[in-house]
């Protein structure tokens, strides 16, 4: 029974699975959208969010946080600069996700996950 454990695997090693998610959430706020599998899109939304609801706050503390989560500093200086102010009023759900089709060749539902407004 999986009983109160969150999260997904995605049949690959901790340390891998982090980078992955750190490199997707990275791209996200980059280019504002990324298209993905549906599981690696739910489990990106969760960090994204985090990340601009800690921006919103702005400070020192909240930009090292961000610093030590995203692979690029330029991504930071864009989450504090414009996306935190965009999104100031917006109680949260910064992110959707639109359903695209299916991979061709394994099936696995495709979703593009995209910033809001």
């Amino acid at each position: 029974m999986r009983h109160r454990i969150a999260g997904r695997k995605l049949g690959r090693p901790t340390d891998h699975r982090l980078a992955l998610y750190r490199n997707l959430t990275t791209d996200l706020l980059r280019y504002e959208k990324i298209r993905t599998t549906e599981a690696k899109a739910k489990e990106v939304r969760s960090m994204a969010e985090a990340m601009i609801t800690k921006a919103k706050g702005g400070g020192l503390h909240a930009r090292r946080q961000a610093l030590a989560e995203l692979y690029d500093p330029e991504v930071v200086e864009k989450l504090f600069v414009t996306l935190a102010p965009r999104f100031q009023e917006r109680p949260g759900g910064y992110t959707r996700i639109i359903h695209i089709g299916f991979r061709k060749g394994d099936a696995a539902p495709l979703v593009q996950l995209e910033l809001v407004i």
